[in-house]
Order: structure tokens, then C-alpha cells, then sequence
């Protein structure tokens, strides 16, 4: 993808220097002007070229990033939040130049509320960080996109992961948000009660907006107690059209899983040659359950019978945790060992997501696309909400492979929504899914323009995201 193809937004030089002389003078060494740090902060994982902000800053409160925000709408500045840069479409990237908010400083847990099952936090801390806080309290937070992704970083893309078929995505575990909005004004979007019927619900609003409305500043987060047992495993399949039947066959049943991850065979085989898994080469399901002891070896035990009707199996489970972790750092582990199956090569991570009962059609369509065009791209996906990646290994110093590579990732998208899904199940739109958000949702778009500009009129939020600013 060249820069030619990437929404164009007007620098505003003079603003930028008037207000980078301002912030310098408020912030000193906390706002940081070095071309490596600005580049960092525009890292993307994609093609997408590498678009810098003019400076970094690291606000240590929702006061200061209110203040920051201010000094920037008064000049028309753009502002675009960073969390720890995993996001995969381009998000943190500056077309207009502006300032980076790095949110690295604002990382502590506010409160906790046990009785409640709840807490508040700071968008800086990561789900990884969260865990280990509330692990003496007998609570966690289940959300688990792979990544030590922040927590702000999380609800602004709604991220999901492993854990989302049990315990939803972000947009069902936050309960409420500070956000500093365009103007520099600071709301709060709702109490902390279980639910409300009080007006707009401003924090799903908010939830997946990408920095495009405001910049979060503090989350209210659902928590769930940690499980008395937890069983897990691996089960391999012929195919992995067998495979997804016995996704769905295990959902109809009512079966608690609480994990359950598809490989296909490529992305096997790397799997088990990075994580030395003994294992078959062939598609298989990743699964856990969460419970008593009797219930995780009931569940356990009823998902075998089903697998074996599907022509799977032996499905090799276990309650030992070490075993258990060493299992789910190899699935946490999938994208280095997609990246083993092709050493030098760059790796591109697009995802989509149907409805599973589409969900074997679509992959095995989409395994047929990769091989007729000469690509390499291992899949896994979070199959019980229908939501699959592909990885994609490609020589990016090749215009032809780029070019082919860019092509299947439009088919995909393309693929999806025929089939009433969505272009992207967890990663976002950022840069570079703007045109197949038209595509899936038409008319919808302009109606977020609208919330854009009423909200954000001089567009200074994380510009050049989302939407084009004009329907194509």
C-alpha cells in the first residue's frame, strides 16, 4: 500500500509549530521530538507505510492529557492516542502530522471493588499487568487478544480474543469511560451500575471508536471470578471442514467452552516445529474449560464424543496448568511460528469474521485463494465467534508479491461480507480497511461521519481513520 492510497490529510504546519512551542515549554523531557521515538510511534505491523507524528508526549494524568488536547484544538492540531503500538491497520499512524499521546505513564489500577466485580483503571496498563494485580483478589479480567495489548488500546479497537466465546469482547466487560473529548472537555459515560436505561450509550460509543472521538482516560471494568478448575487441550481433524462442524456442534450442545481456537494444517506445522509440539500435522481445534472440577472433566469428556462423531480425535486434554500454559504459549506464540515457515519473510495479519455456520466455507475457500495465487499464509481463528486470521509471509521488497498479497486481502474482505460477516472481527479499520467498511456497511458510514464531525468538527482526533471524509 503506497502513501498515494492512504486518506490525505492537510498538514497545518504553522499550527503544529506553535503548538509544539507551547507543549515543549509545559512539558520539557516528557515531550520528545527524536526521529526514532516519532517513528516508533507510528509503527505499524502491515505494509502500510510508516506515516510520524511531529512529537511524543507522555501525560501522567486525564488533566494533563485534557490540557494537551486543548492546546491542540486551539491550533487545529491533530492528537492521536498510543497505547503500545499492537494494533495492526495503521491506527497510530500521523497522515497530518500532530501529536503522539504515548499513555505508557498513565498505567495505575484506581480501585478495585471486589464485592462488585469490578475495577478502574488507567488506559496505560496491560491486560497482562491488570491479571497479575488482581490475582491475590481471586479475579480476573478474561479478555486476551494475544498481545499484551493496553487496556485503552483494547477498547478503542474492541478487541476480543481465545477468551471472547465465553466472556464476550471489550465491548461487553467496559462499563464505563472517562474520555477527554476534541475540545478538551472531560465526560464520563456511566455509572457503575450493572446496567441503565439513562440515555445515549455513550460508552459503546466510544468502544471500537479508535481515537477518532475523544481519548480515553480511564476504563470501569467488568471482572470475573478465576475458575475453581480449568481443562484443556488439543483435537485434531481431517479437515478443517470437520473441524468447524464440531465449533458448531459443541455451541448447539450448550457446552461452556471457553476457548476454542482453530489451526489450520500450514499453521500446524509451524506450531509445532517452533513450540516443539508432539502433535499431529493436521487442522486441529484448541480448547479450554472453565468450572468445577467435575464439570471442566464432564465438558472435556462430552466435547470428545463430538469430536469423534466428526471423525476427530484423540482430543488429548489435561487440568495440569503447566501443561496447560505451555499449550497456550504455543497458541499465543502462532504468529512467530507462522513466521519460521518462511525465515526473511514479512508477515501481514488481516482478519475477518462470518457467522460459523459459514465459517468452514469461508476458510476453506479462502485456503484455495492463498494456493492458487502462490501465497503463503497459515490461518487460526477464534472459531466460536466465526472470526479467523490469516498470516500472510511475503517478500515486501516484491511489487508482484505485494501486489498479489493486496489483492487476496481485498477478496477476503469481499468474501466475508458475501457471506454477511464483517471485514474485520477484532483488528479494526485504522488506514487500511477504510473501503470495505463502505462495503459492508453503506449509508451506516455517513451516519458515523456525522457523529465525526459533530463531535470532532476540526478533525484533529486520530484523522485519516475509520471513514473517508466523503463517501467514494
Amino acid at each position: 500500500m503506497a502513501l498515494a492510497d492512504l486518506e490525505r490529510v492537510e498538514r497545518n504546519a504553522a499550527g503544529i509549530e506553535t503548538a509544539l512551542g507551547i507543549l515543549k515549554q509545559r512539558f520539557g523531557a516528557r515531550m520528545q521530538t527524536g526521529q526514532s521515538i516519532r517513528e516508533q510511534h507510528a509503527h505499524t505491523t502491515t505494509y502500510i507505510p510508516n506515516q510520524a507524528p511531529d512529537a511524543v508526549i507522555f501525560p501522567e494524568s486525564t488533566e494533563e492529557v485534557a490540557e494537551i488536547v486543548r492546546i491542540c484544538a486551539e491550533h487545529r492540531v491533530p492528537v492521536i492516542p498510543f497505547g503500545v503500538g499492537t494494533s495492526l491497520e495503521g491506527h497510530t499512524n500521523a497522515p497530518g502530522g500532530g501529536i503522539s499521546l504515548d499513555m505508557t505513564n498513565m498505567n495505575r489500577v484506581v480501585r478495585v471493588d471486589a464485592e462488585d466485580l469490578d475495577c478502574v483503571v488507567e488506559p496505560g496498563i496491560t491486560r497482562e499487568a491488570l491479571n497479575e494485580h488482581l490475582r491475590d483478589t481471586g479475579l480476573f479480567f478474561p479478555i486476551d487478544p494475544g498481545a499484551n495489548a493496553t487496556i485503552g488500546g483494547m477498547a478503542s479497537t474492541r478487541a476480543s480474543g481465545t477468551n471472547a466465546v465465553r466472556y464476550g469482547t471489550m465491548r461487553d466487560n467496559v462499563m464505563a469511560l472517562t474520555v477527554v473529548m476534541a475540545d478538551g472537555t472531560v465526560v464520563t459515560t456511566a455509572k457503575r451500575a450493572k446496567k441503565s436505561s439513562a440515555g445515549y450509550d455513550l460508552t459503546r460509543l466510544f468502544i471500537g471508536a479508535e481515537g477518532t472521538l475523544g481519548v480515553i482516560t480511564q476504563l470501569t471494568l467488568k471482572l470475573h471470578g478465576i475458575p475453581q478448575a480449568i481443562s484443556g487441550g488439543v483435537c485434531p481433524f481431517p479437515s478443517v471442514e470437520t473441524a468447524c462442524e464440531a465449533v458448531i456442534a459443541t455451541i448447539q450442545m450448550g457446552i461452556p467452552v471457553a476457548r476454542i481456537e482453530l489451526v489450520n494444517q500450514l499453521m500446524m506445522r509451524g506450531m509445532i516445529n517452533y513450540s516443539k509440539l508432539d502433535y499431529p500435522e493436521s487442522p486441529s481445534l484448541f480448547l479450554e474449560f472453565h468450572g468445577s472440577d467435575a464439570g471442566v472433566k464432564e465438558q472435556a469428556e462430552m466435547f470428545g464424543e463430538i469430536a469423534d462423531e466428526y471423525g476427530g480425535g484423540p482430543f488429548l486434554w489435561t487440568t495440569n496448568a503447566e501443561e496447560r500454559a505451555k499449550l497456550w504459549k504455543a497458541r499465543h506464540d502462532a504468529y512467530w511460528a507462522s513466521m519460521s515457515l518462511r525465515p526473511g519473510a514479512q508477515g501481514i495479519s488481516t482478519d475477518v469474521c462470518v457467522p460459523i455456520s459459514r465459517l468452514a466455507e469461508c476458510i476453506t475457500a479462502t485456503e484455495i485463494d492463498i494456493a492458487e495465487n502462490g501465497l503463503v499464509g497459515p490461518i487460526v481463528g477464534h472459531v466460536g465467534d466465526g472470526n479467523f486470521h490469516v498470516a500472510l509471509l511475503l517478500d515486501a521488497g516484491d511489487p508482484k508479491e505485494v501486489e498479489a498479497a493486496e489483492a487476496f486481502i481485498a477478496r477476503l474482505n469481499m468474501r466475508a461480507i458475501a457471506m454477511d460477516g464483517t471485514c474485520t472481527g477484532e483488528h479494526g479499520i485504522g488506514q487500511g480497511k477504510m473501503a470495505f467498511l463502505e462495503r459492508e456497511l453503506g449509508s451506516a458510514v455517513d451516519v458515523m461521519r456525522s457523529i465525526k464531525k459533530a463531535l470532532d468538527p476540526d478533525n484533529i482526533m486520530n484523522p485519516g481513520k475509520i471513514m473517508p471524509s466523503r463517501r467514494h
